[in-house]
């Protein structure tokens, strides 16, 4: 049985804060600043000049700034690209005034062409042998937002942790609340159906297995204190995990999310679930209030608007299709008969493209 992570994994937390505290002051960095905005009227819905003309205050104590992780690989980074442009967007828009700064954390270890165009900070991977050759745990987020020093996040107590994938819909205020982050809660994390097994990282004296929320790390807004002292225990448990063969075929590719909901309830920070931080296309059909639109899943259709999941469609979307290769601008929309989500991710993603600056001969490479 693994030891429980946060007590006395002392050679764990080495590893994690020797690894990665250059990382974690990523977000102090110059390029972590505010950008200026561009100056063409955004298309964005509710698009105003308000963040220069009122929100101070309030909205500065409460501005939260948004940390995206990458791989810097081409299919990360057009989704990143997309996210970043519908974050400035967002930003500009009439209740933005929470939006802080913006960081891609680009763990491949070395800067690419986008790193003037992207605020971002490039950090260390895992060091060698940590992830097992594991792709998907390779990410090492704990890994990306551990360190000994921590960071100022220029003008921000918050953090937003998102993702390459996600579109933002409409403003995001900060959604935290008393010490508590807030989340999207997952279905498909299960902490009461997995007890026995992460009873070997949360013990029973740390209290019933209802304190673990079925959360991920991302979408998160939460006080960067708590971050703080969160990640490296996060970091702690996903490689315990790892090495866990039990807790390694439990959890698979959401490992890290368990690690993550583990950590936080170690550390006594709760989260408020919102289900309406982020909806999932094809499965939610209607964008409603959410504020992020997470493209996770493939979209596939007949030509009549009919769902032909697990079947490649006759109308399909799937951000799989551009692993190599960014997608073309002016995708396709769909057929009628598919549902609103599905046609506002598509719509945006064509926005974006149209308007991020040599998109054409970035596709075309």
């Amino acid at each position: 049985m693994a030891a429980p992570c946060g007590r006395g994994a002392a050679p764990l937390v080495l590893v994690a804060l020797s690894a990665a505290f250059l990382t974690y002051n990523a977000l102090i960095s110059t390029r972590s600043a505010l950008l200026p905005l561009p100056s063409t009227a955004a298309s964005f819905p509710g698009a105003t000049a308000s963040r220069r003309l009122g929100a101070a205050g309030a909205a500065r104590r409460r501005a939260f700034h948004t940390a995206v992780t990458a791989s810097g690989s081409v299919y990360n980074t057009w989704q990143c690209r997309v996210m970043y442009h519908w974050f400035k967007e967002a930003r500009r828009a009439r209740g933005g005034a929470e939006m802080g700064g913006f960081t891609r954390i680009l763990h491949s270890g070395r800067p690419d062409e986008f790193v003037d165009e992207i605020p971002t900070f490039v950090a260390d991977p895992l060091p060698e042998g940590i992830d097992q050759g594991d792709t998907l745990f390779s990410i090492g987020r704990g890994h990306l937002f551990s360190g000994s020093k921590r960071p100022t996040y220029r003008n921000s107590k918050y953090i937003l942790m998102a993702e390459p994938d996600h579109i933002i819909v409409k403003p995001i205020p900060n959604l935290s609340r008393d010490g508590r982050a807030a989340a999207f809660p997952f279905f498909y994390i299960e902490p009461k159906k997995y007890e026995n097994v992460l009873r070997k990282f949360f013990p029973e004296y740390e209290g019933p297995i209802t304190k673990i929320d079925p959360i991920g790390n991302s979408p998160v807004i939460i006080e960067k204190e708590s971050l703080a002292r969160i990640a490296p225990t996060w970091m702690n448990i996903s490689i315990a995990m790892k090495k866990d063969p039990e807790a390694d075929k439990a959890f698979g590719w959401v490992l890290e999310m368990y690690a993550y909901a583990v950590a936080s309830a170690l550390h006594g920070v709760g989260s408020i679930l919102r289900k309406d931080f982020m909806i999932q296309p094809p499965w939610d059909l209607e964008v409603g209030d959410a504020f992020i639109i997470h493209y996770t899943y493939g979209c596939d259709y007949d030509m009549k608007g009919k769902l032909t999941y697990g079947k490649i469609g006759e109308w399909r979307f799937d951000k799989r299709s551009f692993e190599n290769k960014p997608p073309p601008r002016n995708l396709p929309l769909p057929p009628n008969g598919v549902p609103q989500s599905v046609v506002t991710l598509v719509k945006m993603v064509n926005e974006a493209t149209a308007n991020i600056p040599n998109w054409d001969s970035y596709a075309a490479d």
